[in-house]
């Protein structure tokens, strides 16, 4: 697989005397890639029907000329202010009632049958006028599904379409009261018109009406991405491509990732860290300057995932951003890190954001490869090194790793709607869950939650699991590894209710969850072998084998077979001992990395990266601060 480096560049922010100068420097620092148009709608068109494509021609042939392949973005991420005189309801409206309007970007609600015309009409546009331009090589729809909060849309344009799903779904209000349980509170419905939106209720809406809230919404999002989908992939043979955010989780990325063709995310490690990972002072403080060692290793498998083996990073931070709650530069060395740690774990373009500074409007503190002024800033040259590095480097394709961890973005809303207790956070539970993986020195696959094929693995996690999708019940009945299932996994119902029979309901396994409780972040209770329970723990009635339990004598981790259960969220240091017992049963070599290093094989070779701010040592090797090393294996 031959790797490539790219770059986001908006030719509309600069004057067009300088476009063959940036393209040149772009190709000269070793940059293949660049993207464009994503949001520049208002210049596409200044009213409607206005249309002035002009300058973008001429951009993609100065860009495409220079030796350049061009991703050009549709621009419904930002609807011009003309759009929202035509269409005034438009906008989103937060859970509060309260209007989202213009002023910023995303604003739109994905439900509001007008403005999902306008961008089909605009796609179109685009479409039909570049789908066989010989420079744009690749397409990117909208930018950034859900950033800042905007899936969800309590409008009427969302009421209503909520209640043709429901009507679509359900076929009969009889089938909708019994499927929710609207016995309960006498919440029952005669008509789906009279189905309201989960929100300014007196106390908590029923968990069910807010689940399937939850998953139309999902749903409006990848029927808005499948609509330009299929405008693009009839006139154009370009790959189709979304960037994705980093722990965004309000739709399901694995849905709006089948109609597309290569899965990106924008991966912002220092702002992330700071913004979107629960960890104390002391966390933050040592990894200011790197980002956390295993987010985006997590989301690079992730996406993977979701491109079905394809993805790319479509935004990687070259610099201080402007939308953390502090905003440090990176230590040198850390970009050419994330980058080579993107390729470690399969991706095929690292692009870069973004070429210049700019030096006004909302991302002006948003540093660049280079300068407001045009001057190079500490990643170029980084970046540059790694385009010298590529050409002599391995080209390595991803190993099949011996674990997969399963994630489901629906497990993600159920326990949102209903946490029972302060602290339970799927994501969190679930990445707590990969970093202690890493930190063994292992390569982790994600499966979505409907996996059906297990065999490759030898130990599967599914952490948190709303309910066991039917593929999976038939996977693990087939599956010679060990698979350890829970905390709160095939808990529920999909329409989020009690099944029976109770939980776990696991084959093989027999074990009945009597009752669950939560408790303070203060009165953890230790296991036997040492490390403790936080959050959430269930009792279990059981005949089947404890492999772990609490020192009061309840039992934990239950099983010896093919499937495991686990009872209760573990912290740390029981996570590591169980983790790692896990594996030698598995037959699953572990590693004790020294430092804060971490590891990544692939067919070919194995890569160490060192997260830390002091040297480590790995096989007699050192690897610097922010260093990278690689090696056949």
């Amino acid at each position: 697989m031959k790797r490539t480096l790219g770059v986001c560049y908006y030719p509309e922010h600069w004057p067009e005397e300088i476009w063959p100068q940036d393209a040149a420097d772009m190709v000269a620092a070793g940059l293949s890639w660049v993207r464009i148009g994503e949001f520049a709608w208002s210049r596409l068109e200044p009213s409607p029907g206005d249309l002035q494509l002009d300058w973008l021609d001429r951009a993609i042939e100065v860009l495409g000329s220079a030796g350049l392949k061009v991703i050009l973005g549709t621009p419904t991420a930002t609807p011009p202010r003309w759009m929202a005189d035509k269409h005034p309801d438009m906008f989103a409206v937060d859970k509060d009632g309260r209007v989202r309007g213009f002023g910023s970007r995303r604003h739109y609600c994905f439900s509001h049958p007008g403005y999902r015309k306008e961008s089909r009409r605009i796609t179109e546009i685009l479409a039909k006028r570049y789908g066989a331009n010989p420079h744009v090589a690749a397409w990117q729809t909208d930018n950034e599904y859900g950033c800042h909060d905007t899936t969800i849309s309590y409008s009427d344009a969302a009421r209503t379409a909520f209640q043709n799903w429901l009507a679509q779904k359900y076929q009969s209000t009889d089938a909708l009261n019994r499927a929710w349980s609207n016995i309960f509170w006498s919440m029952e419905y005669d008509s789906f018109d009279q189905i309201g939106l989960p929100n300014l209720t007196v106390t908590e809406p029923n968990p069910s009406h807010d689940l399937a809230f939850r998953r139309f919404s999902s749903d409006q999002v990848v029927a808005f991405n499948r609509e330009q989908a299929e405008i693009i992939k009839r006139h154009s043979d370009a790959p189709l491509i979304h960037n994705y955010m980093g722990r965004v989780l309000e739709f399901d990325h694995f849905d709006v990732g089948a109609d597309l063709d290569i899965a990106s995310w924008d991966s912002y490690p220092m702002g992330f860290l700071e913004d979107r990972i629960e960890a104390d002072d002391a966390h933050k403080r040592a990894y200011a300057q790197q980002g956390d060692p295993d987010f985006q290793a997590f989301h690079h498998d992730l996406y993977r995932a979701v491109g079905r083996g394809r993805w790319w990073i479509m935004e990687q931070q070259p610099g201080p951003v402007n939308w953390a709650p502090v905003n440090p530069a990176p230590l040198p060395g850390m970009c050419r890190l994330w980058a080579w740690e993107a390729f470690a774990h399969g991706a095929e373009t690292v692009c870069y954001f973004r070429w210049r500074q700019a030096p006004f409007a909302q991302e002006q503190m948003h540093a660049g490869l280079l300068r407001p002024d045009r001057a190079p800033a500490p990643a170029l040259g980084e970046a540059a090194q790694v385009a010298s590095e590529i050409v002599d480097a391995p080209k390595v394709g991803t190993a099949k790793a011996d674990v997969a961890l399963i994630f489901d973005y629906a497990s993600a809303w159920a326990w949102d709607v209903q946490p029972q207790g302060t602290g339970f956070d799927y994501f969190k539970l679930v990445f707590e869950t990969y970093r202690g993986l890493r930190k063994l020195g292992l390569d982790i696959d994600i499966l979505p939650p409907d996996a059906s094929d297990l065999s490759a693995y030898k130990l599967v996690l599914a952490p948190g699991l709303l309910s066991l999708s039917d593929p999976l019940k038939a996977a693990l009945s087939r599956f010679d590894g060990i698979a350890l299932i829970g905390p709160r996994a095939n808990s529920k119902t999909r329409e989020l209710t009690i099944p029976t029979p109770l939980p776990p309901n696991l084959p093989g396994l027999a074990a009945t969850v009597t009752h669950v409780e939560t408790f303070r972040a203060d009165m953890e209770r230790p296991l036997v072998g040492g490390g403790h329970i936080r959050h959430w723990f269930e009792h279990v009635e059981t005949d089947a084998p404890v492999q772990e339990g609490l020192e009061t004598g309840e039992p934990v981790l239950i099983g010896k077979g093919r499937v495991r259960y686990l009872a209760g969220w573990l912290d740390e240091v029981a996570l590591a001992r169980v983790l790692a017992e896990l594996c030698a049963e598995a037959g699953i070599q572990t590693l004790k990395l020294e430092g804060d290093l971490r590891i990544r094989r692939t067919e070919t070779h194995l890569f160490v990266f060192n997260y830390g701010r002091e040297a480590a040592s790995f096989e007699g090797k050192t690897v610097q601060p922010a260093g990278v090393y690689w090696d056949a294996l």
